[in-house]
C-alpha cells in the first residue's frame, strides 16, 4: 500500500541527492525557500503545480516518486 509517508520520503531523498541547495532549487521553483525546508523536515507536501515543477527540476519519473512504478 501506498502511503504519503512513502511519497515525503522519495521527495526528500531527491531533494537531498540533487545537489542544490534549498535556496537554489526554492528559486528555480519560484517558490520561497521556506517551502522547500518544509518539503524536507516532512512537514508539508508540495501543491501539484509545484510537484510537477520539482519533477522536471529534479528530471525525476513522477510514478517513481508517488511509488507507482
Amino acid at each position: 500500500m501506498i502511503t504519503l509517508s512513502n511519497i515525503q520520503e522519495r521527495i526528500i531523498e531527491a531533494i537531498k541527492q540533487s545537489g542544490l541547495t534549498q535556496s537554489e532549487l526554492a528559486k528555480k521553483l519560484g517558490i520561497k525557500q521556506q517551502q522547500i525546508s518544509c518539503y524536507v523536515l516532512g512537514k508539508k507536501m508540495p501543491a501539484l503545480d509545484t510537484f510537477a515543477n520539482l519533477c522536471k527540476v529534479l528530471e525525476l519519473d513522477p510514478a517513481y516518486i508517488l511509488c507507482v512504478e
